[in-house]
């Protein structure tokens, strides 16, 4: 009985044996593997299973090759001598055509009630200037829109010959009180002279049936009418008109 159970004693000692010899020979294996690493590293090589360093100085997360990047993106290149290639086609400035005549003359003053804000008594003493005519009333919220607008193109070309005659024709007979027109045109930051037409005489002298709140005309220097808008918008092509006017020759 003890014979028998010792055979199979003595093969699984064997097997045993056999597997700690390949354990072992594959120990030593992975030793000189990783010797070899080593020795590379030091050589100025690098093992390709190694991971990426991180600079332990760098902010966040920035490792290594991105603060080589960024320190050769930051170098300063030497000037070229050659000149430079232009990547870009030039702006074209396209020349504003001049605006067409409307009217070889400008419409008179019919009947009106006196200035405000002004020394001059009538258009033709504007001549040599642009003049932008426009026909308002302080209770028209239309009229109102428009001036923020108005107000703008005034302030840039005022002193480069523009002037603003506002015709203020009542629709409603609270606005034809002289107090409360200056109390609006203080209020809505009115700056230029003020024709006060007061039975709208003027009004329908330039516009004929139907006439308009607001409506906009600008003279040239001459006194020709050259821009003709009802209500609001148009802003974009009132200053085009303006500019032009202003570059025409008196």
């Amino acid at each position: 009985m003890v014979e028998k159970g010792a055979k199979p004693s003595r093969r699984r000692a064997a097997v045993a044996v056999a597997i700690m010899l390949g354990l072992l020979v594959v120990a030593i294996g992975v030793s000189r593997l990783v010797s070899a690493d080593r020795e590379a590293i030091v050589a100025g090589g690098s093992s390709d299973t190694s991971p990426p360093s991180v600079t332990s100085a760098s902010v966040g997360t920035t490792t290594a090759a991105e603060a080589t990047t960024t320190a050769a993106a930051t170098t300063t290149v030497p000037p070229s001598t050659e000149a430079p290639v232009a990547t870009t086609a030039p702006a074209v400035t396209e020349p504003i055509d001049p605006p067409p005549v409307l009217r070889e003359e400008h419409p008179p003053l019919r009947d009106i009630d006196g200035w405000l804000q002004s020394d001059v008594t009538s258009l033709e003493e504007l001549r040599g200037k642009v003049v932008i005519v426009e026909f308002w009333t302080f209770g028209c919220y239309n009229c109102r829109n428009r001036l923020p607008y108005t107000q703008d193109i005034y302030a840039a070309y005022r002193e480069q010959g523009l002037e603003i005659v506002g015709i203020h024709s009542p629709e409603f007979a609270y606005e034809k009180e002289v107090d409360a027109i200056v109390d609006a045109m203080d209020r809505l930051g009115v700056t230029w002279p003020v024709v006060l037409d007061t039975d709208r005489r003027t009004f329908r002298e330039w516009q004929g049936s139907p006439a308009y709140w607001p409506r906009t005309y600008v003279l040239d220097r001459t006194g020709r009418v050259r821009f003709d808008h009802i209500g609001e918008g148009a802003y974009g092509a009132l200053e085009d008109t303006v500019v032009a006017l202003l570059a025409e020759a008196p």
